[in-house]
C-alpha cells in the first residue's frame, strides 16, 4: 500500500508539474463603485470565454489618486498591473517614460478593427512618436447645450459660429432679464483649473490655432490664439453674455447647475450633463438640445478630447494575454454593453449606429459628430506643468488683468523653458 500511495503521489506531482500554469492578469480600473462593479461582471465573462484569470485591481475614484496608484508601480518597473485605463492627459507622460507597450504589432498581426475606432482620437491622443500606445475605451468631448424652447420662442436656430452665439445670446438675454435678472446668454468653464484649458483649446482650435505644432514647436503666441483668447475675455467683459464670476468660480458643476436652473441660453459642458438635464428633478427637462460647439468664421468645429484609454504595461509578463483582454474590451459586444449599462460613449464608431443604443441614448447622433472633431491637449510628458502655466495666464487674460497678447507671450516663454528642460 505504501508503494502504491508513493507511486500515486509521484504521478500526481509529474502531472501537476507538467500542466500549463493558468495565465493571470492584473487589470487596474477605478471610477464610481457602480462602474467598478460592472467591470467585475465583464471580467467574469472574459474569464469564462478566454480561460485567462484576471485580478481586478480597484483604484480610487479620484482621478489624481488613480494616476498616482499607477505611477508608483510603473516607476518601479513592477510586472503588474498588466493592463490599465489612463486619462487621456496621462498618455503622453506614460509613453515618454517608456511605461506603455506599443500595440502596432498586435494590431497588424490580428487584423484588429482599427478603422472602427475614431481615427482622430487615435491620431491625436493614442499615438506617440509614430506608434499606437493606447486605444480609447470611453470618449468625452466638449459640447454645446442649448435651450431649444427659447431659441424657438425668439426665432433663432442653433448657432454655427461664435459670432452667431454672441448675437443670439445678447438678444435673448435682454428679453429674458425682464423676468429673470440672473439670466445670461452663455456659461462655460473659466476658473483657474484644467477645465479652463479644455475650453481654451476649443476656442483656439476653432480659429485655426494650436499650442504645439507637429514639429513640437510652441506656437502659443500666434494671431489666431490671441484673437480666440481675446474673444473669451470679451464674452465676459465686452459682450457681457457670460457671468462675471466665470473666471473665479465656473467649473463643470457650477456651469451645469446655473444652466439647469433656467439661468442661461447656452452651456458648454461634457456629455455627462445630458442625463442630468433630462432627469425628473431638472427644471429644464425636455427643453434642452445638444450640438457641436460653434467655430470662428473660416475655422473648423473643435471639441477638446477627454475620456479613458486602455494600455498595456511594458513590464507585463503576460503581454499576449493582456492584448486579448484589450481586444475583448474594445470588441463590439463589450463596447455596446458599456454604452447601455454605464452610459459610456464608446471608442468604436460603429456603436453609435446601433439601433438599440440610439433608442436608449438619442444624443449619440450628435456625440458621433462631435467626436469626429476632437482635439487633444498636447501629448507631451511635461503636460501637467504646461497646463499649470496656461491656466495662470489664460485666466489672467479673461479676467482683464493681462492683455491677451502679453499673456500668451509670457506663457510661451515659460512653456518653452519647461519643454527644453524635459528634452535635455
Amino acid at each position: 500500500m505504501r508503494r502504491i500511495l508513493l507511486l500515486v503521489l509521484i504521478t500526481l506531482t509529474i502531472i501537476l508539474g507538467c500542466a500549463k500554469k493558468e495565465s493571470q492578469l492584473v487589470f487596474a480600473v477605478g471610477g464610481a463603485p457602480s462602474e467598478v462593479d460592472y467591470w467585475e461582471k465583464l471580467i467574469n465573462d472574459f474569464e469564462e470565454t478566454s480561460k485567462i484569470k484576471v485580478n481586478l485591481l480597484r483604484q480610487p475614484t479620484d482621478t489624481d489618486q488613480r494616476r498616482q496608484s499607477l505611477v508608483i508601480p510603473l516607476k518601479a518597473r513592477k510586472n503588474n498591473p498588466d493592463v490599465f485605463l489612463m486619462d487621456v492627459a496621462w498618455v503622453g507622460q506614460f509613453s515618454a517614460s517608456g511605461w506603455v507597450l506599443p500595440l502596432d504589432s498586435f494590431i497588424q498581426r490580428d487584423q484588429f478593427d482599427l478603422p472602427k475606432i475614431f481615427a482622430s482620437v487615435v491620431k491625436e491622443a493614442d499615438t506617440y512618436k509614430g506608434k499606437i500606445v493606447a486605444l480609447p475605451v470611453y470618449i468625452d468631448s466638449g459640447l454645446l447645450y442649448y435651450r431649444k424652447d427659447l431659441l424657438e420662442k425668439y426665432g433663432f436656430s442653433v448657432p454655427e459660429t461664435w459670432s452667431e452665439l454672441v448675437d443670439y445670446s445678447t438678444k435673448v438675454q435682454q428679453k429674458e432679464r425682464e423676468n429673470n435678472p440672473q439670466f445670461y446668454g452663455f456659461v462655460w468653464q473659466g476658473a483657474q483649473y484644467e477645465g479652463l484649458i479644455c475650453n481654451f483649446v476649443e476656442f483656439i482650435s476653432s480659429n485655426g490655432g494650436r499650442i504645439i505644432d507637429e514639429d513640437g514647436t510652441i506656437v502659443l503666441n500666434s494671431k489666431e490664439n490671441t484673437q480666440a483668447l481675446q474673444f473669451m475675455a470679451d464674452l465676459i467683459n465686452k459682450y457681457q453674455i457670460s457671468p462675471p464670476n466665470t473666471f473665479t468660480e465656473m467649473k463643470e458643476e457650477e456651469v451645469r447647475t446655473y444652466f439647469e436652473n433656467g439661468n442661461a441660453l447656452f452651456e458648454r459642458n461634457w456629455p455627462y450633463a445630458w442625463n442630468l438635464h433630462q432627469s425628473d428633478q431638472s427644471p429644464v427637462k425636455g427643453k434642452v438640445g445638444l450640438a457641436v460647439l460653434p467655430k470662428f468664421e473660416g475655422g473648423q468645429n473643435a471639441a477638446t478630447l477627454g475620456g479613458w484609454h486602455i494600455g498595456i504595461s511594458n513590464y507585463s509578463d503576460n503581454k499576449e494575454e493582456a492584448w486579448k483582454l484589450v481586444s475583448y474590451i474594445l470588441s463590439y459586444d463589450t463596447q455596446k454593453k458599456l454604452a447601455l449599462n454605464l452610459g459610456w460613449n464608446p471608442g468604436r464608431r460603429d456603436i453609435y449606429d446601433d439601433s438599440e443604443v440610439k433608442e436608449k441614448m438619442p444624443q449619440m447622433e450628435v456625440l458621433k459628430k462631435a467626436f469626429e472633431h476632437t482635439v487633444a491637449r498636447p501629448n507631451i510628458p511635461a503636460y501637467t506643468q504646461v497646463s499649470e502655466i496656461l491656466q495662470k495666464y489664460v485666466n489672467s487674460a479673461i479676467s482683464g488683468k493681462l492683455e491677451s497678447d502679453k499673456a500668451l507671450e509670457q506663457a510661451e516663454e515659460e512653456t518653452e523653458t519647461i519643454i527644453r528642460t524635459y528634452r535635455e
